[in-house]
C-alpha cells in the first residue's frame, strides 16, 4: 500500500502527444481512405489543458484547430501510421496473448473503452473489451470509483491506449487512472498497476528533477516490473526529466521514422523534440557504465521509438476531440516500448527489465543522425553508439528486451573505428585496438557483412563482402581474466557499380610562381552514400600532383595558364568533377 511521504513541491508534466491535422490512411483491407479538404489556411496550435498550480502535472497536448479534422467526420483515420507500420518498421513478431501492459495516467476519459473498440476495428484487430476480459479500468485504489473527466488528458489516454494495441494487438490493457494529477496520486496509481499483476507500466508523463526525487524512487525500485517512462518533448533545453532518469526506470527517447528504400524499408533520425540529460541526482546504473554517456550519473535515454508528430500515429478520441487525430511526442514511444516488453516475455523475478537492452546492442537499430540540441556533445546529438535524444537506438524485433548478462564496468575500452561503407567484391581490412585489462586481448564479433571475419589475435577484420546490405556489427575485446569491452558500428556494403552522388568543392582560380612550393591545396568533396574517394587530376601546371587523397602539391616550373579538372571517384566507380584555372607567372 502507499504511504504519504514527504516529497519536494514540483510541477509534473504529461508530456504532449502533439496534435496535426488529418489526411489519407488506408482501411484494414489495405486500400486508401479518402483526405479530407485542408483548411484553407493553417490554424495555430493550442494547448489541450494549461494547469499552472504546483504540484500538479500539466498534460500540455498541442491540438491544431483544423478545420478538416472538423469535416472529417468519424469514418476513416488520418495520415498517422496504423498497426501495420508500427509492426513493419521495428519488425515485431505476433504474441502476447495474455500478457498484460498497464497504463498510468491522470483523471478519466469516459469514452477510453469505446474509442479503443474503434480505433482496433477499423484496423482489423480483436477486440479488447472488458467483456471480454482484454481490457479493464481502475481507479487508482483498484476500484470503480473513477475520477472526474479531463479533455487534455483524455487525448493522453487514447494515444497510450492506441499504441499498445498498434505494437501488441493481442496483449491485455490494464487502464488505470489516478485521481488528479498531483505527484503522490499519480504514484498511487502506479503502486496499484503493480499489486495488480502487469510486468510493464507504461508512464507519458514526466518532471523536471529535484531533490526530493530519490524518495520517489521506492514507487520504482521493483524487481521483474518494467517501469518505462516519457524523457520529454522540449528536447535537450527542456532539461533532465524524472521519473524518466530514475535509476530504476526505463528512459524512452523519440525518432523521426519515414520509409525509404533500405533494406529495413524505414529509416530514423533523432527527433528534435525528444528529451535528453545527465541527472543530478540518480546514481549511475550499472547497465550505463560502459556506455561512454559522458554522464557521473543516469543519463536520459536507454531506448527510443517514433515519436516525432509529423511522422506519428492515427489514434482516436471523442473526448472534447473530433475522432480520428494525428498524435505524438515520446509520450507515443514509451506505450510503444511497454508493449514491445510485453512481446518478448516475462521479466526475471529479481531483474530490473530497464538493463535488457544493454546486454543486447545487436537487436536494435542505432540511430546516428539528427539532434535536440547543441550542447555540442552526445547527450543531444545523435552518432553511433548511446546518444541522449534516442538511448542506445530503437528497436529491431524485440529480442532486445529480454534477459541478458549486462557486461559490469571492465576497464577495456575499445577503440571504435566509425561507420564504415564498403563495395561488394572490393577487400577490406579494417584495424581495431582496445586499452585497458590484461592483455592480450582474444577479439570476437557479430554481425559483420557476408564474406568477413575477425582475426582473433590482431582484432583486424578483413576479407570481401559478399552481399550488399546494411550491417551492425558489435567488436568485443576480453583480456586474459575474462573481462571484455565491446564496441558497435554501422556498416554499409554497396553492390558494385551503385556508387552514390559525388560532388566536388570547387577551389576556384589558383596562382603560382615558377620556383616557388605551393601552398598544399585540399580538394574536398563528398559522396551521399558515404563511400571511400579517391582524387585525380588533369591539366595541373608543370611540377605539381595531386595524391589519391586530394592534396595538391608540388613547385610549378613553368608559367602558363592551365585548365585544371580534379576528379573524385568512389568504391563504387562513382565521380564527381570540378574545374577551374590555375596561373603561374615567371618572376623576372
Amino acid at each position: 500500500m502507499w504511504s504519504p511521504v514527504t516529497v519536494e513541491s514540483r510541477t509534473r508534466t504529461c508530456w504532449p502527444p502533439i496534435m496535426k491535422s488529418a489526411g489519407t490512411a488506408q482501411s484494414p483491407s489495405g486500400q486508401a481512405l479518402a483526405a479530407p479538404t485542408p483548411p484553407s489556411s493553417p490554424q495555430q496550435p493550442h494547448r489541450a489543458c494549461n494547469d499552472t498550480r504546483p504540484d500538479h502535472a500539466n498534460c500540455q497536448a498541442l491540438q491544431a484547430d483544423s478545420a478538416a479534422d472538423q469535416q472529417h467526420g468519424l469514418s476513416a483515420a488520418p495520415s498517422g501510421y496504423g498497426p501495420a507500420d508500427i509492426q513493419s518498421a521495428y519488425n515485431l513478431p505476433a504474441g502476447g496473448a495474455g500478457v498484460t501492459v498497464a497504463i498510468v495516467d491522470a483523471f478519466d476519459d469516459p469514452n477510453a473503452e469505446k474509442d479503443l473498440a474503434t480505433y482496433r476495428s477499423n484496423y482489423g484487430l480483436p477486440a479488447c473489451t472488458t467483456a471480454n476480459g482484454c481490457f479493464r479500468k481502475t481507479d487508482q485504489r483498484g476500484g470503480a470509483s473513477y475520477p472526474k473527466g479531463d479533455t487534455g488528458w483524455a487525448a493522453e489516454i487514447s494515444l497510450d491506449l492506441d499504441a499498445v494495441s498498434a505494437a501488441c494487438p493481442a496483449c491485455r490493457i490494464l487502464f488505470v487512472e489516478a485521481d488528479d494529477n498531483n505527484d503522490p496520486n499519480l504514484y498511487a496509481a502506479d503502486d496499484t498497476a503493480v499489486r495488480m499483476g502487469p510486468k510493464f507500466i507504461s508512464n507519458s508523463w514526466s518532471d523536471a528533477e529535484s531533490s526530493g526525487q530519490k524518495t520517489d524512487d521506492q514507487h520504482l525500485n521493483v524487481p521483474g516490473v518494467l517501469f518505462a517512462f516519457a524523457t520529454g518533448d522540449n528536447g535537450y533545453a527542456g532539461g533532465t526529466q524524472y521519473p524518466a532518469s530514475s535509476s530504476y526506470t526505463l528512459a524512452v527517447g523519440g525518432t523521426s521514422l519515414s520509409r525509404t528504400s533500405n533494406t529495413r524499408g524505414w529509416s530514423e533520425s533523432a527527433w528534435s523534440g525528444a528529451g535528453s540529460g545527465c541527472s543530478a541526482y540518480e546514481t549511475q546504473p550499472t547497465r550505463q557504465k560502459n556506455a561512454a554517456t559522458g554522464c557521473p550519473k543516469k543519463a536520459n535515454s536507454d531506448v527510443s521509438a517514433v515519436a516525432d508528430p509529423q511522422t506519428g500515429l492515427a489514434i482516436y478520441d471523442t473526448y472534447g476531440q473530433s475522432g480520428w487525430l494525428k498524435y505524438g511526442g515520446t509520450s507515443l514511444a514509451t506505450p510503444l516500448i511497454a508493449a514491445m516488453y510485453a512481446l518478448a516475455g516475462t521479466p526475471g523475478a529479481q531483474d530490473n527489465p530497464a538493463s535488457y537492452p544493454y546486454a543486447h546492442l545487436g537487436a536494435l537499430n542505432d540511430v546516428t543522425s539528427g539532434s535536440n540540441g547543441s550542447c555540442g556533445t552526445q547527450i543531444c546529438t545523435a552518432r553511433t553508439g548511446w546518444d541522449g535524444p534516442t538511448g542506445l537506438g530503437s528497436p529491431n524485433g524485440v529480442s532486445a528486451f529480454t534477459p541478458g548478462t549486462t557486461t559490469p564496468p571492465s576497464g577495456i575500452t575499445v577503440a571504435n573505428p566509425g561507420d564504415q561503407n564498403s563495395t561488394v567484391g572490393t577487400p577490406v581490412s579494417l584495424k581495431n585496438t582496445a586499452a585497458g585489462g590484461t592483455a592480450p586481448y582474444t577479439w570476437s564479433a557479430t554481425g559483420l557483412p557476408t564474406g568477413l571475419s575477425i582475426d582473433t589475435a590482431t582484432g583486424t577484420v578483413s576479407g570481401t563482402p559478399t552481399t550488399a546490405g546494411t550491417y551492425r556489427p558489435t567488436l568485443t575485446a576480453k583480456d586474459t581474466t575474462g573481462a571484455t569491452g565491446a564496441t558497435s558500428l554501422n556498416w554499409t556494403v554497396s553492390s558494385a557499380g551503385q556508387g552514390g552522388t559525388v560532388t566536388v568543392t570547387n577551389p576556384g582560380a589558383q596562382t603560382g610562381f615558377t620556383g616557388f612550393q605551393i601552398a598544399a591545396l585540399q580538394i574536398r568533396a563528398t559522396d551521399s552514400k558515404g563511400l571511400p574517394l579517391t582524387y585525380t587530376a588533369t591539366g595541373l601546371p608543370a611540377g605539381l600532383t595531386i595524391s589519391t587523397s586530394g592534396t595538391v602539391s608540388g613547385t610549378p616550373t613553368q608559367a602558363g595558364i592551365y585548365t585544371v579538372t580534379v576528379k573524385a571517384t568512389d568504391t563504387a566507380s562513382a565521380t564527381g568533377t570540378a574545374t577551374f584555372t590555375w596561373t603561374v607567372y615567371k618572376l623576372l
